[in-house]
């Protein structure tokens, strides 16, 4: 996959500075990672595999082709950060700060 440039001041528009943002655009980086690793699991539970004859040797010389399938779905779709990145750019994304524990009123 190419690398796509981004100008600075296109992320420093989106939040009230770089930094800001860059820590906006991780956190759900992270999210979104975590999310596609629950679904590859998911989908990965619900093939059976066969025990091998040979348990001890080498079994992972024989992949099972619906994994292998369901491993390269996941590997073409957009990395967590691009999708983050989109995402805030196209003002899908939302952050605000936390607020003190001791200043609710």
């Amino acid at each position: 996959m190419p690398i796509k440039s981004l100008e600075i001041t296109t992320l420093e528009s989106k939040a009230a500075n770089v930094y800001e943002a860059i820590v906006v655009l991780s956190k759900r980086a992270r999210q979104i990672n975590e999310e596609i690793k629950l679904e590859f699991n998911q989908r990965l539970e619900t093939i059976v595999t066969l025990p091998s004859e040979n348990a001890n040797e080498e079994e992972e010389a024989e992949l099972n082709p619906d994994q292998l399938r369901i491993s390269l779905e996941f590997e073409k779709r957009p990395k967590p950060t691009e999708t983050a990145i989109d995402e805030l750019l196209d003002d899908k994304l939302e952050h605000r700060y936390k607020e003190p524990d001791g200043e609710k009123e």
